[in-house]
Parts: C-alpha cells; structure tokens; sequence
C-alpha cells in the first residue's frame, strides 16, 4: 500500500537525459531518474563511477552540461526551496565555531537576539532525535570533537528543520566513521523518515547497509546508471557483479599464503604489540583511544629532525583532508611523497623513478585518472584514498599504521587492498590497522579491543569474531 502510494506521488526531484563534462571527460552520460516521496534509493558503484557528480547535480551545486533537473512535487525551481538536503563524505564543518553555530551556517532564518539559543535547541533536538544518548554539547568547538562525533553532527543538522522541513536528504558515505552501534541508530531514522514521507538517497559502500535501509538500488558506472531495480531483486553477488571490478592486477601469489611471523618490532607501555609480518587490529567502540594509541605510535617513530633514507614506518589516514593529501599538489606528488628519499640522488628528486612507481601502483591499486599530473582533488574521494594506500605500500617502510582507511573505498578495491596487505605481511612487512568495521578487523592476526583509552582484551585465531569483540568493547562498562 505504501509502496504503491510512492509510486503514484509525484517526484521530489525528476531528471531528463543529465549529462556533465568535464573538458573531455564524461562524468555523467545521459541520466535520467526520478526519487519519490517514501523511498530510500540506495546508489553504489565504484569510485569514480558518477555517483558525486549525479547528486551534486540533483542538489544543485553543479549544473548540468545538457538536460534537466526539475522539482514537480513542490514546483521549486531550486533544490534549496524543494527541501533538498547534502551531507557529503568530506565533512564541510567550520571547526573554529561551535555546533550550534555550525547550523547557522545552513539556516539563514536563525537571526537576531537570542540566535544563539534557539540554534542550540533546534540541533540539540535533531541530534536527540537521530542519535538518542548521543553526549555531544552544541558549545563545543567542532575542532575539539572526533571525527565519528563530526560526522553526527555534520548528519544532525542535514536532518533539522532549518527554515523547512528536509524533504530529500542525500547521504554520502554517512556511517564511514561511526561504529556499529551509532550506525544503527541512524539506519534506524532513516527508515523512520522515508516511513512518513520522506525520501533519502543513500551512498555507500557498506553492502549491508544498503540492503537494510534501500527500499530500490540504483548500480551506476562511467557514468551511466547500469541497473535500476528494488533492492529486493538483488542479491549481494548480483550487485557486485553489476558494478564490475576496477582493479587490473592482483596482489600476487603472497596474497592469503600462510607465513611464519618475525621477531617483536612493536612495543609500547599500554599493551599494544606487534612482531615482523603481523597484521595487527585495533578495535572496540569508536572513539575510545584506539587513533591516539596510533598517532603516539607513528609520532614517536618520526618525530627526529633527521629524516632518514628509508622511513621506518608510514602511515594512511582515514580523514584525509587533514592528515591525509596534499590539497594543492598532483596525483602523482601525493602518491610518492614517501619514495623521494629512497629515489632520490645527490639530495635531487628522481622525476623517472618516481613517475615509473605512480604508474605502477595506479595500475595495481586501479586509480581512476587519465593523468597522474592532474589535482589530487580531481579524484572522488575514494580515489583519493587509494592514493594514500599507494604513498603508504610503495615505501620499504617495515611498519605501515592505518587509522580507518577503508572510508569511502568501493568494495573490489577493498578486496584488493586485503590481498595487497596479505601478500606484504607474508614478505615481513607489519601492519597495525584501526578500523570501525568489524569485517576489516577479522582480517587481521591478532586484535586488541580497545575500551576507555585503555586496552580490553587481545584475541587471537578463532576468538576474532564480531560477539568477542563486542563483548570486550562493552565489558570494562559493565564493570
């Protein structure tokens, strides 16, 4: 019954034949879609495949080259006035300011005596709502919060009413921070706001959370919409096979080969240890000190002012707009900026060898770019990601951290990237790797579960499974 009642209203947003160019590349190839009130539209696809572009579009912040873009339900000429809302990837938060301050920023209606009061009531009410028990003060500095804390802000206020109420809200990788629990409860609102009416597009790479909210799938590629069913038609195979694999190269034969582990490299006074060829999982609740036992780590390595040949550990970032890339450099600088000792000779840069490395691993790693010398803000997100990976894996470092860097990666590449890790662990090569998602961490030789910036539990073999961890995480809480 409710299906049917979507199916008949009119679209909050109706595209005709969409395209964007971008000089000579073809972001989006002729798209044409509508999204109703009531449905959750789940949108997957690889890195690259469109998927930016298209709701950039759909939210107005980039105009099509050819074709339309309209709004019959509210007959708005603008997706502002239709109620269209974007929380993207990249958190656009301004950490110099406050929460309430921040929903400000988006609702021009917040004015005169007393703003301040009624923006803290009105995201205090949104952040209730969406993430009940959720402990974040709307005074705090957005600089003083963790990123999975940023990120339900960032979520809270494209949820709030902020003049009128949220008709269409788009979700860009929205949980890439957030830990299982936190992640539930939105699932939970979403459900909750397509139920009276409204309607979500929802991106992301996590499969199953697409299957437990998407009312219809849409699977996009080289910008082009490839299928386009209800989420029931579909099986987890059956999307993966829609949205094919990017990635041209294996790991190579070392990938899942079972291997004797080295002598101890990691030790330090928490607890947390790590021997040569080990993969090394940090886990537990987000935000229990699992990123600062990494950073303690890695800072204390590097920190001499004496730069050496070879760096003895390297690091991928999970934000990384802030410790990650270089905003104002190449693909390819990003990509090698830890090989320019190692290439270098007499002190100069070795343009050759390091052009012939980022061809390599954009091949391996299967970049999408046409050009290494293009911007590193040219590539999604998820591009850029594998950029660190490859900054990171092209190194002879012995020691490589990872503080959550599968945010935003498509599903092949992260396959890869498991059999990639694999295959350099089995060559000695030690990884210690934080990460949110249960699946990631069951990777890994040996767990430490982190609760209340101390260590929990270590697991080993057979006790790497999502009910121990889980059980650890909450333990020292019960206790």
């Amino acid at each position: 019954m409710q299906q049917s009642a979507a199916q008949t209203a009119a679209p909050i947003v109706a595209l005709t034949d969409a395209t964007k160019h971008f000089g000579a590349v073809r972001a989006l190839d002729g798209v044409s879609l509508e999204i109703r009130p009531g449905e959750c539209l789940g949108l997957v696809g690889h890195n690259g495949a469109g998927k930016s572009t298209l709701v950039n579009i759909v939210n107005g912040g980039l105009p099509p080259t050819s074709g339309t873009v309209e709004f019959p339900a509210s007959g708005e000429q603008g997706a502002l006035a239709a109620g269209v809302r974007s929380v993207f990837q990249e958190l656009s938060l301004c950490p110099n300011l406050t929460v309430a301050e921040n929903l400000r920023i988006s609702n021009a209606e917040l004015s005169g005596i007393g703003w301040r009061r009624q923006a803290r009531k009105e995201i205090n009410q949104s952040l209730d709502k969406v993430f009940p028990g959720h402990g974040i003060d709307a005074n705090a500095e957005v600089d003083t919060l963790s990123i999975a804390e940023r990120q339900m802000v960032e979520i809270a206020i494209g949820f709030a009413p902020r003049g009128r109420d949220a008709r269409l809200v788009i979700l860009d990788e929205p949980t890439s921070s957030l830990d299982a629990g936190i992640a539930e409860q939105l699932l939970a609102h979403i459900r909750e706001f397509c139920a009276n009416g409204g309607a979500v597009v929802f991106i992301s790479h996590m499969l199953g959370e697409i299957f437990a909210v998407a009312s219809r799938i849409i699977v996009m590629k080289d910008g082009l919409i490839v299928s386009d069913r209800a989420a029931g038609e579909f099986t987890r195979q059956s999307l993966v096979d829609d949205m094919g694999h990017v990635a041209t190269e294996k790991a190579g034969d070392a990938a899942g080969a079972a291997h004797v582990l080295g002598d101890e490299v990691i030790s330090t006074p928490e607890g947390l240890s790590a021997r040569r060829g080990e993969i090394v999982g940090l886990s537990g609740l987000a935000g229990h000190g699992q990123a600062e036992a990494l950073a303690r780590l890695y800072l204390g390595a590097t920190s001499s002012w004496r730069r050496p040949k070879s760096p003895k550990i390297v690091f991928v970032a999970g934000d990384r707009t802030r410790d990650g890339i270089m905003p104002l450099w190449s693909i390819l600088r990003n990509a090698t900026l830890s090989i320019l000792s190692e290439t270098s000779r007499r002190g100069m840069v070795n343009r050759p060898a390091e052009a012939e490395i980022a061809a390599t691993w954009k091949r391996r790693i299967g970049i999408r770019t046409d050009d290494m010398s293009n911007p590193i803000l040219s590539l999604s997100g998820g591009n850029q990601q594998k950029v660190l990976f490859a900054r990171a894996l092209a190194s002879q470092a012995p020691v490589v951290v990872m503080d959550d860097p599968m945010r935003g990666v498509d599903v092949g590449t992260k396959q890869d990237v498991y059999a990639m890790i694999r295959a350099e662990a089995a060559k000695g090569r030690t990884f210690l790797w934080y990460s949110t998602e249960t699946e990631e961490v069951c990777q890994c030789d040996r767990v430490f579960v982190f609760r209340n910036n101390a260590i929990s539990a270590e697991l080993t073999g057979a006790d790497i499974i999502e009910e121990r961890i889980l059980e650890a995480s909450f333990e020292m809480q019960d206790a």
